[in-house]
């Protein structure tokens, strides 16, 4: 990335320094000039080529480059090219900070009111009012004065700022983590885009961020350009360049016409070599981008949150880049400013589907948003009930009038029941959910890499769980994709394995041999094996690779011929195209005539064949009837044993007859057979396993291929698409159109659905009858649900396909970068059975937020209810906004980790997918929801209300302003939030199981969560009286060490005493110590007794009270209380000392 900062402030030289720069670099181009010439098309480039470079051979002599060898591997020259001309890498948007994050994080409204309420009741903590209070505040103001109990009343807004720190820094961190997963992803998906170069005349896969100004690139059908170039040679090239034009047509490259090939585009068919001429940012794409680069950054503002995810998921060809203001602004942008719009409405169009909210995602929005507004109007309602409650007892029913000095504890009291507002509002909104699904994803998009699964999309994976359909493709998909020629047919003969060289004409050998060496990509060749033992390594189309295998197993070798023809020798190549279904390549002959090879699919190449090679070689007419006679006897049987025909012909022109090379159907007819060949590629051992299990799941699977009927049957059984015995449907293409069109020939919806239910095998399928299927299946509203059907393909033409499929696969291995581009999840290793693993991951996800939900809505029902009784009836709310936010930490954050990293079992494959329209909560979660709820509700009212009854305690309720925290509440608090934890472990099963320990050793995120819940529990609720340190510190003098001047210290101790107590208890207490120091006294004097034992019974009582104030247990007032008279009848029981 350096490089590119640096070597932007050559991109732009000033205009003296442009004459210097060929010298500089020692090159014949500058950069500017390169970068004008890429702005022109058609003729207009090509005689700017050929007035400035004489040809395409010119400018590959001043880039120092040689057309056929390439550049020589050599690293300061790479170097140099990438410090002149730039590196191929457009510089991403820098990610956000940590603190940016903490920033977006602190937006959240909830959190705001929050913070808001705790610095008020900070800062009230704090203010201390003027004077002594008067009588005229009322009981109000009872607890306030006392300091002992207002050193405490900061607490609170302490803790609630606290506790807003901890959500916030956990959300941020999460955001964070997020955003670095996508960015590790996105590298992962840049890396493995290789692109094929030639570089000291030896073919290369790089990395595309590795080319450089000068390469030579090897193009062929199904690549994304990735980089600016002119064309050298190319072979019946068709390009789409409708993401930088909006031309939807195909245009058509030849070096003699339009050479210019642009970054970004996609090769629809043929192939050629091109020399690299603008990379990364000087490049047609790279200049938009960097264009794009500015509005982008405006656009970020207005739409913070979903592009964070958007921008990192994107692939490397549409992410949104930005750019140093002075090179974005000095960048010209393309000469048709048209072009430069249809990017931007392109760019748009196709963020649309990934902004679509998923299914899932849909449903948790609509539910968040229901639950919110419930909060909203019940912790409006808490409020107001407070304020009129507090107002009507204070001013009407006690008729006191508002002094100016009450002021400051009367709005004490309103941010009181403000924050027990806010509590029941921060309680009631359950913001863990986004966190959930955002773990959960995040968790299962890390797993699925493990299971072969990279998935760009991040909704596609839970999307996934809802399939109800999978069309796939059969080559490399359900087969191993390594293909073999089994059987053949040649000179009359039907070979049920390879002939012996020997058992051939060699005329009919020599024609074999050129026909598939000269009629198959160049680029395809079988390697010798990487280990011994192994198998030769295939490189290239599978297909070609069986023909050329088949060469070498008749003792002969294609390399040879190849040399002897070199690709650029080759007089005309009609590509292979979904339409043509075969490739035909001409030479020319040493007579000047010219020679056409062909190869493909058997029935259709058969149909263009007049002759047939007979045993010595010789051509003989090859009539329908023979042609009849030929399928049934030969394609049949080999199709059967689940073969892929294809058929090898040739035809000769002679100098003087020579075609109009464009009129492709008269060209390749009139055709003489050599062979038909049939070609096995076994069935993936592991496949019949994945589709059992699909079909248990509930998930119909379709087989759609461009293979012969009959193989395609044969392999559809083999895996088990199709049992014997079932109602099911296996057309070709062609019927397939004709019984789902009208007689204008436009595609009906009625006769689809009549169509696509039993149908499972379309063979001889073109992707556009992919397309039409896919779309039919899920525009289709037969059923109780709309489908939700998952695509998998490899070509370019598979594209359109697997973007209106709700899930893309596409293939790693085999799949060309424009299906790449438009996949969801990309298979690495081109496995029927990760689409499987995919399928349980999905509903895994699903089952993960479903567990959250019901675990977050019960504790959501019970705290809202118990807040908002409690706050009407004993005017507070049981659970302190502290306590809540501590639950809703616990319940949100940790609980969410602990139930989304659940793994996923083999027994989810075992229901029916849910379908769109199933609600988020069944049946089977409400049930679970409120039969929890009345539990725990029953539980918490019961010790709310009889509690100190039970654990003969004083009652927590009706207590003043800043008293400290009583036992009765501490109770209440932590039944409160074990029944929750207890809970969490409910919630692990949502499905009606019995058992709920099932597996639960298997999450050992989860045993921590619950555990680590648990100690912080039990620490943060222990009394300090427990801790015998502060017990000892808080201790007043021994009841021995009080002497008579200590008497009036006494009445202080009895005071400070008081302060710790409730008001209630005071009082009684104060009257109690009366009666008893006046019987004692009365006692005393009737036994003429000294003075002292009265001091020293009074001494005792100080200690009790002590004990009482440290225990904060009210039982010893209880006991001093019922026992008043055992203390005053018993003055001689101890010693004086």
């Amino acid at each position: 990335m350096g490089d590119v900062a640096n070597s932007s402030i050559e991109f732009h030289p000033k205009p003296q320094q442009q004459r210097e720069a060929p010298h500089a670099g020692g090159f014949g181009c500058t950069l500017a000039e390169l970068r004008s010439l890429m702005e022109l098309r058609g003729a207009e480039a090509l005689q700017k080529v050929q007035e400035t470079y004489g040809d395409v051979g010119g400018l590959c002599r001043r880039l120092k480059t040689s057309p056929t060898e390439g550049l020589a591997d050599n690293t300061n020259d790479l170097e140099k090219r990438r410090q002149i001309y730039g590196q191929n890498f457009i510089p991403p948007k820098q990610p956000k900070t940590f603190l940016q994050l903490v920033w977006e994080a602190l937006q959240d409204v909830t959190l705001i009111i929050l913070e808001v309420a705790a610095i008020v009741s900070l800062g009230l903590s704090f203010y201390a009012p003027p004077g002594e209070e008067s009588e005229a505040c009322g009981n109000v103001s009872s607890g306030a004065e006392d300091e002992g109990e207002a050193e405490a009343g900061w607490i609170e807004g302490a803790a609630i700022l606290l506790s807003v720190i901890c959500v916030v820094l956990v959300t941020a961190f999460n955001d964070w983590s997020k955003e670095k997963q996508f960015r590790g992803l996105q590298s992962r998906i840049e890396q493995e885009q290789k692109f094929t170069v030639i570089r000291n005349g030896q073919l290369l896969q790089v990395p595309v961020a590795a080319l450089v100004v000068g390469d030579i690139a090897q193009v062929k059908y199904g690549d994304l350009l990735p980089a600016d170039g002119v064309l050298i040679q190319g072979n019946d090239l068709k390009i789409d360049e409708s993401s930088l034009t909006g031309e939807s047509d195909h245009v058509r490259k030849s070096a003699d016409k339009d050479p210019m090939l642009l970054s970004g585009t996609h090769v629809m068919e043929g192939s050629g070599r091109m020399v690299v001429t603008a990379v990364g940012v000087n490049s047609q794409t790279g200049i938009i981008f960097t264009l794009l680069g500015a509005g982008g950054e405006e656009e970020e503002k207005k739409d913070k949150k979903g592009k964070q995810q958007d921008g990192a998921m994107e692939s490397s060809q549409t992410k949104a880049k930005k750019q140093d203001g002075a090179v974005a602004m000095e960048m010209q942008p393309l000469k048709s400013a048209e072009g430069g719009e249809m990017e931007e409405r392109e760019k748009k169009k196709a963020n649309v589907p990934k902004k679509e909210k998923s299914v899932l995602q849909g449903k948790l929005t609509k539910l968040a948003v229901q639950i919110g507004k419930a909060g909203l109007v019940m912790s409006a309602i808490t409020v107001i009930i407070l304020v009129l409650y507090f107002v009507i007892e204070a001013f009407v029913v006690e008729g006191r009038a508002w002094l100016a000095e009450c002021t400051p504890v009367y709005v004490q009291y309103f941010v009181k029941f403000f924050i027990i507002g806010v509590t029941v509002l921060v309680v009631a909104v359950p913001e863990g959910l986004p966190l959930a699904v955002t773990i959960s994803l995040a968790y299962s998009v890390k797993k699925m890499m493990r299971d072969n699964n990279l998935v760009r999309h991040l909704d596609a994976c839970e999307t996934m769980g809802n399939a109800t359909a999978i069309c796939s493709d059969k080559t490399g998909t359900l087969t191993t994709n390594r293909m073999t020629v089994v059987q053949s047919h040649l000179g009359d003969t039907h070979y049920k394995e390879v002939p012996a060289p020997s058992a051939l004409t060699p005329k009919i050998l020599d024609l074999l041999v050129h026909a598939i060496s000269i009629n198959s990509a160049y680029t395809t060749k079988i390697l010798p094996p990487e280990k011994e033992g192994a198998l030769p390594r295939q490189v290239g189309n599978k297909t070609e690779c069986a023909l050329l295998g088949f060469v070498l197993d008749l003792k002969r070798d294609f390399q040879p011929v190849r040399e002897q023809i070199p690709e650029d020798k080759l007089y005309k190549v009609y590509t292979f195209n979904s339409v043509r279904k075969s490739m035909s390549t001409v030479i020319r002959t040493p007579d000047g005539g010219f020679r056409l090879f062909s190869k493909g699919a058997s029935e259709i190449l058969l149909k263009k064949c007049t002759n047939i090679l007979n045993s010595n070689g010789e051509p003989r007419s090859f009539r329908p009837r023979d042609r009849d006679d030929m399928v049934k006897k030969v394609i049949e049987p080999m199709a059967c044993d689940g073969l892929r025909t294809i058929c090898i012909a040739y035809r000769d022109f002679s100098a003087a007859q020579e075609p109009d090379w464009d009129d492709e159907n008269e060209v390749v007819g009139d055709l003489t057979c050599i062979a038909v060949v049939g070609i096995e590629d076994p069935v993936r051992p592991e496949v019949p396993e994945a589709i059992r299990k699909c079909q248990r799941a509930g998930i119909t699977v379709r087989m759609v291929t461009g293979d012969n009927i009959n193989t395609a049957r044969a392999i559809a059984a083999k895996c088990g698409i199709i049992q014997p015995g079932e109602d099911f449907l296996c057309l070709e293409g062609k019927e397939f159109n004709r019984r789902i069109r009208n007689e204008k020939g436009e595609i009906e919806q009625e006769r689809l659905d009549k169509v696509w239910p039993k149908l499972r095998v379309l063979a001889r399928s073109s992707p556009t009858d992919k397309h039409t299927l896919v779309k039919g299946i899920i525009d289709s509203n037969t059923g109780e649900q709309r489908q939700v059907v998952a695509v998998t393909g490899d070509g370019t033409n598979d594209g359109p396909a697997l973007k209106k499929a709700d899930v893309g696969f596409a293939m790693g291995i085999a799949g060309t970068d424009v299906a790449k581009e438009a996949s969801d999840i990309i298979l690495t290793d081109d496995n029927f059975t990760s689409i499987v693993k995919a399928v349980m991951w999905g509903r895994n996800v699903y089952d993960s937020i479903s567990k959250f939900l019901q675990f977050q809505l019960t504790v959501n029902v019970v705290a809202v209810i118990v807040a908002f009784t409690g706050a009407c009836i004993t005017q507070d709310s049981p659970l302190k906004a502290v306590q809540m936010l501590w639950v809703n930490l616990i319940m949100d954050t940790f609980a969410s980790l602990a139930l989304a990293t659940e793994p996923p079992t083999e027994s989810l494959l075992l229901r029916k997918p849910y379908g769109r329209d199933k609600p988020l909560i069944s049946r089977t979660m409400m049930k679970n929801i409120l039969g929890h709820a009345v539990y725990q509700l029953t539980i918490i009212f019961t010790l709310l209300f009889v509690g100190e009854l039970f654990f003969d305690i004083d009652s927590g309720r009706n207590a003043p302003l800043h008293s400290p925290p009583s036992e009765h509440y501490t109770i209440i608090f932590n039944t409160f939030v074990m029944m929750q934890l207890f809970n969490e472990i409910n919630a692990r099963k949502i499905h009606g199981e019995r058992n709920i320990f099932h597996g639960i050793f298997g999450n050992p995120i989860f045993c921590t969560i619950v555990l680590g819940t648990f100690a912080i529990q039990v620490i943060a609720t222990i009394p300090t009286s427990q801790l015998k340190c502060l017990k000892e510190a808080g201790h007043g003098p021994g009841k021995d060490e009080v002497t008579d001047e200590e008497l009036a210290e006494g009445e202080e101790e009895i005071d400070h005493a008081e302060r710790e107590l409730r008001r209630g208890q005071i009082l009684w207490f104060r009257g109690l110590n009366r009666i008893q120091t006046q019987m004692e006294v009365v006692s005393t004097f009737k036994r003429s007794g000294s003075f002292q034992g009265a001091v020293r019974r009074r001494s005792s009582v100080l200690s009790q009270l002590h004990d009482v104030t440290n225990l904060s247990t009210p039982t010893h007032v209880i006991l001093s209380a019922a026992n008043p008279t055992s203390a005053a009848g018993n003055p001689g029981g101890e010693s004086i000392p």
